[in-house]
């Protein structure tokens, strides 16, 4: 259910709210948030509430720091790991200056913008994710260690696969959030796990992204673990994806999915450092089902894109090289700005790529661009790129870039 501003007043009079959070991240997604009570909910609605945007990592120095959060009441969630008498709320929040003009770091109003952008043109793009992540066991003082929970195998069963009772845990929270999972399953690493949710709308998606992260790393400690959405937890060990599925609608029904996955081949390189932003993310290329290369094909996991098979409603593509490092914010906003520009310019497919990548020789590999080595060649293209230029803030492109 989408509240309004005086619907989130309401229920949080009636339903025993005593803190409120407000939600938002960073340029690299880290979510943060600050706790009002709800006496204060009305003035955040009007004016916003104030942070020290210096004290978090790439929104400014002192010279500027006040910014305010302004509370999105169709996000308005119950927090169910919290007490019932006394209940928590979440909602995210756009960022602005004072003067209330926008604020250029906020990830979420890029990808807003990117939508609108995006639907004037008749486009409507939606997303659906599948996020991996390792459990691992703490040490006596409670610090994560790097001894993975169990060392079952991909979709083993229990008692090999002890992540299941936790998968369930996490599942059940993310419903009662309003969150719809659509598959749970043990990965190929010892200690890796899998959960994949239901396409929505890029900003739903992006939301439910951060709230999936946030609901596996509380879950996880509750019992007694550390969840880790690192790409490259343990060396020779598959690393974790961030597998985007992305569909398109068009007001006139015409089918642009093909359209729209050249325009993601295209601008992938140039994407990169924002799907990947860790030098950890590249150790993950070219190994255990992740991409190396620019190229796509029908079912083939070892290609940067895939179409998954499908029919109706679930015709989508799956873009395989990001990790869960990634702001989803970023990540979605670029991909539909590459698919958007994919159909404008009625971009066509390049050749189907219906081998296995990994095991081609050296003469076959040679016809494909490749995804760059590591994160400095990544900046590199994104700071070359007319199209990063004009869809990403200079700020945030000199924080990634330059961090």
């Amino acid at each position: 259910m989408k509240y309004s501003k005086q619907e989130v007043i309401q229920f949080v009079q009636e339903e025993d709210v005593k803190f409120i959070r407000l939600a938002f991240c960073d340029v690299f997604g880290r979510q943060k948030n600050i706790s009002i009570m709800p006496q204060e909910l009305s003035r955040a609605f009007e004016y916003g509430i104030a942070i020290d945007g210096s004290a978090i990592t790439g929104f400014g120095d002192e010279t500027h720091s006040d910014l305010l959060l302004i509370p999105d009441p169709s996000t308005l969630s119950v927090l169910p790991w919290r007490p019932e008498h006394g209940k928590v709320v979440r909602m995210y929040c756009g960022i602005s200056y004072p003067s209330g003009k926008s604020f250029e770091c906020d990830t979420r109003s890029l990808l807003k913008k990117a939508v609108s952008d995006a639907a004037l043109e008749g486009v409507h793009f939606y997303f659906g994710s599948e996020q991996e992540f390792y459990l691992f066991k703490l040490d006596e003082n409670g610090n994560p260690t790097k001894e993975p929970y169990d060392n079952a195998g991909y979709m083993d069963i229990a008692p090999d696969d002890r992540g299941e009772n936790i998968r369930r845990e996490i599942c059940l929270t993310l419903e009662q959030m309003g969150i719809r999972p659509e598959s749970s399953h043990h990965e190929e690493g010892p200690g890796q796990n899998e959960i994949d949710f239901r396409y929505s709308d890029a900003l739903t998606a992006a939301d439910n992204s951060m709230t999936f992260q946030t609901i596996v790393k509380t879950v996880a400690r509750r019992n007694g673990l550390y969840a880790d959405f690192s790409a490259k937890p343990l060396e020779n060990q598959p690393g974790n994806g961030f597998h985007i599925n992305m569909s398109v609608k068009m007001d006139d029904k015409s089918d642009k999915l093909c359209n729209m996955i050249a325009g993601i081949l295209d601008k992938a390189c140039e994407m990169t450092a924002f799907l990947n932003p860790t030098e950890n993310s590249y150790e993950r290329f070219g190994k255990s089902k992740a991409p190396q290369y620019v190229s796509w094909s029908s079912e083939n996991r070892s290609q940067l894109v895939r179409i998954p098979a499908a029919v109706g409603e679930y015709r989508r593509a799956e873009l395989r090289s990001p990790d869960p490092t990634a702001n989803p914010y970023l990540a979605f906003a670029l991909m539909i700005y590459a698919g958007l520009d994919g159909i404008k310019n009625e971009l066509e497919l390049p050749y189907v790529s219906d081998i296995n990548l990994y095991k081609a020789d050296d003469e076959t590999l040679k016809k494909y661009r490749k995804l760059p080595a590591d994160l400095k060649s990544a900046c590199t293209a994104a700071a070359e790129s007319s199209f990063i230029k004009k869809h990403i803030p200079v700020s945030i492109l000199d924080i990634y870039c330059n961090k």
